[in-house]
């Protein structure tokens, strides 16, 4: 990594410790950060995320949260479905980014020699070693586990589904997803944009000095990104959720307006969006 925050080396070595599906994640991410043409430095200011996040996510020693991955996926210009479930099985076994280190087979025993293959273990070591997992608790688990995958993959895809007809069919005919389609999906605000004695309004929230900050969520965050959208900057999906697109979105609007460039919604941005 050079002073600047250029590329990271493309042959560096990933841990040979890092599990296997964590390992899956991290070189997907490592050919759209290399596809992308972008050093670590216009990633960070792209994605939200800081360069020395970047060079701990692309280098297998952090996990990356879920936003970062979407954010890095759009950047790439490929559908971040199939990443996300990557993410959500990468999640589920990571222990600190590594697997856990291998314990090493004893020693046959001075007695009894060893057959090809089948190393011997005496009474005492087998006893301090345990008992070990059935061949069928372990076929359980990795039953559940692809069961798991599995459900988060088509769980991701019907969010995916519905953002795209939100954005396709334009902030008038928005509609919130049903409480029944997932318990874990976020809301889907409408946009209902009106002028009122002389101020821009989108029908969710009538503030006008909120303050508004990355992280942030609710309808102010949602009728925020509604106004970005009717001034043609995108936030991405209108779901009141202060994320990394809308933080991209929220600059861009202050650097049009003259204001400072902080990425926060204050009175003199509220001004600017509703006026």
């Amino acid at each position: 990594m050079t002073a600047s925050g250029g590329n990271m080396p493309r042959r560096k070595a990933l841990p040979a410790e890092l599990d296997p599906r964590v390992r899956q994640l991290v070189t997907q991410l490592r050919r759209l950060k290399d596809h992308s043409e972008l050093n670590m430095l216009q990633l960070a200011a792209k994605t939200g995320y800081s360069q020395k996040s970047w060079e701990r996510y692309l280098g297998g020693r952090s996990l990356p949260p879920r936003e970062a991955v979407e954010a890095l996926a759009r950047i790439g210009g490929v559908d971040p479905v199939r990443l996300l479930a990557l993410h959500e099985v990468a999640a589920d076994t990571w222990n600190g980014g590594r697997a856990p280190t291998p314990t090493p087979a004893p020693s046959p025993s001075p007695e009894e020699p060893a057959q090809p293959g089948f190393p011997v273990v005496s009474d005492t070591l087998a006893t301090r070693a345990g008992p070990r997992p059935s061949l069928g608790r372990s076929l359980r688990i990795a039953l559940v586990a692809g069961a798991v995958a599995l459900v988060l993959a088509v769980t991701s895809t019907v969010l995916l589904v519905l953002r795209l007809n939100a954005h396709e069919n334009g902030p008038s005919v928005t509609s919130p997803v049903p409480a029944a389609a997932s318990a874990s999906a976020p809301l889907v605000y409408t946009c209902r944009i009106q002028q009122i004695d002389g101020l821009w309004y989108a029908g969710i929230s009538r503030t006008r000095d909120a303050e508004l900050a990355y992280g942030g969520a609710g309808s102010d965050v949602a009728e925020a990104q509604c106004l970005l959208r009717r001034a043609g900057i995108s936030p991405g999906g209108i779901d009141g959720m202060f994320g990394p697109l809308t933080h991209r979105a929220v600059m861009a609007m202050q650097k049009r307006a003259g204001l400072d460039v902080d990425g926060m919604v204050g009175p003199r941005t509220w001004q600017a969006l509703r006026g």
